[in-house]
């Protein structure tokens, strides 16, 4: 596991969640425009805190949590944010 990843996942503790999958995507985005270095990443993550939340609330719950990584360590990152009544 990457060091980015490890540091991911620490940021999402406090989500509590059930099922956590990241992925770093930055192989397949080397020379992208306009990515001064940062790490392209995807994430699955299963929470009860999305219950009843919006896609986008559950995107800003997500982002809030790692703001301070964007853009340097993270160029971009995919979510796919679900409740666990959702699976």
């Amino acid at each position: 596991m990457s060091a980015l990843i490890e540091l991911v996942t620490a940021r999402l503790t406090p989500l509590s969640p059930l099922a956590l999958e990241i992925s770093d995507d930055s192989a397949q985005h080397v020379g992208h425009a306009g990515n001064t270095g940062g790490g392209h990443l995807s994430a699955k993550i299963v929470s009860s805190t999305f219950t009843g939340m919006s896609t986008v609330a559950r995107h800003r719950t997500v982002y809030a949590l790692v703001e301070d990584l964007m853009p340097q360590q993270i160029h971009a990152l995919s979510l796919r944010a679900l409740a666990p009544e959702e699976l």
